[in-house]
């Protein structure tokens, strides 16, 4: 199966935006996706956001990318179609889809609910899926995916905005909460303002949190402050800044993806501070081991969310009004958009409108 043309793998017709090479240029494409299945939930895909981990993939950056690539796993949508079995949705239910597929299910991290720490677990994309064909993501017109792997948009929630929760929010999330850094009154740090960072503020202050925001760029301070609501602003290049804060900070979500150092972070952190990297820089970062000692400090490390916190992070962003700052496009803009997203040109999630943007060519 798995040597057919993706077009042929599978019975139910599907199209979208794929990369072909290392070039990252992505173009339509046609492929196929599976029958539903007696467990599996179909669905129209009406938005789907860009990851800053997408680009990585398209360019295969973290060498480990299978073409044609469809990218795309904050997927937003409506079921279409549910299998016999299926209990939790019914055709017409807003739904989503993040990170993964399918996960073994029998692990321990499995039965802890932590599907994102499996060994087995399957990628939304670029990843081989147990009948031995691609795993296709979201920059296309349809998904069939496993209910146990979907999540319920809550109806608060606009489609457009509640795609990037599925793996940006649920970055931030999970290591806020698995850290006990959602507690009114702490001091948490936030290094980097892009996709995960201004989510990783919009967090912390629905917990209660002061919040402080770590950047390489003066012009970021007015709108973490003022569009965000971070309480300051710290410019990690400013010695002074940084000195005058040294050792304040109960915590910090470090969101950067591009090699920097870490010295000054840790030395930002209290005793028994935490600094949690969430950011996948392509070459290893240097960890100074003396800072650490001096403060019983922890570097930690965290990976999206398994499916229950994720539906729990999302009832959260409901509830609290807590939505990223989008900029909505139409899918022939994609290429130009990862160009502008390799230059942190975006405040502050790309979200392509599948929906009304993405026509099957003949």
């Amino acid at each position: 199966m798995a040597s057919q043309q993706p077009e042929f793998e599978h019975p139910r017709k599907a199209f979208g935006w794929a990369a072909r090479d290392t070039s990252g240029f992505l173009s339509p494409f046609n492929f196929s996706r599976r029958e539903t299945g007696e467990k599996d939930v179909a669905f129209k895909v009406l938005y789907c956001g860009i990851c800053h981990s997408d680009l990585h993939m398209v360019k295969n950056e973290w060498g480990n990318a299978i073409y044609p690539m469809v990218p795309g796993h904050e997927v937003a949508g409506v079921v279409t179609e549910v299998g016999s079995k299926v209990q939790k949705y019914k055709v017409g239910d807003k739904v989503g889809v993040g990170c993964m597929v399918e996960s073994c299910r029998t692990c321990q991290n499995c039965v802890e609910d932590l599907e994102n720490y499996c060994p087995k677990n399957i990628f939304t994309y670029g990843a081989k899926f147990i009948d031995g064909t691609i795993t296709y993501g979201g920059y296309s017109d349809s998904m069939v995916v496993d209910e146990h792997f979907v999540i319920r948009i809550p109806e608060a929630l606009p489609l457009d905005a509640a795609a990037p929760l599925l793996c940006a929010g649920i970055t931030v999330y999970s290591p806020l909460r698995y850290y006990g850094l959602d507690k009114p009154g702490l001091h948490v740090g936030v290094v980097g303002l892009g996709g995960l960072g201004h989510m990783a503020v919009k967090f912390a202050k629905a917990f209660g949190a002061k919040v402080t925001v770590i950047s390489t760029s003066p012009n970021k301070k007015d709108e973490a402050i003022n569009i965000l609501g971070a309480d300051s602003f710290l410019l990690s290049r400013d010695q002074d800044q940084i000195q005058a804060a040294m050792e304040t900070l109960d915590g910090i979500i470090d969101t950067v993806s591009a090699v920097h150092p870490l010295v000054s972070l840790i030395g930002l952190l209290k005793s028994h501070g935490k600094l949690v990297m969430v950011g996948g820089p392509e070459k290893p970062l240097e960890l100074p081991i003396f800072p650490l000692l001096k403060g019983r400090k922890i570097v930690a490390g965290s990976l999206i969310g398994g499916l229950k916190e994720t539906q729990e992070m999302i009832n959260f962003a409901a509830k609290h009004n807590v939505k990223p700052e989008i900029e909505v496009i139409a899918i022939d803009y994609v290429n130009t958009a990862m160009e502008r997203l390799a230059k942190a040109d975006v405040k502050y999630r790309f979200v392509i409108d599948i929906g009304n943007t993405l026509k099957p060519t003949s």
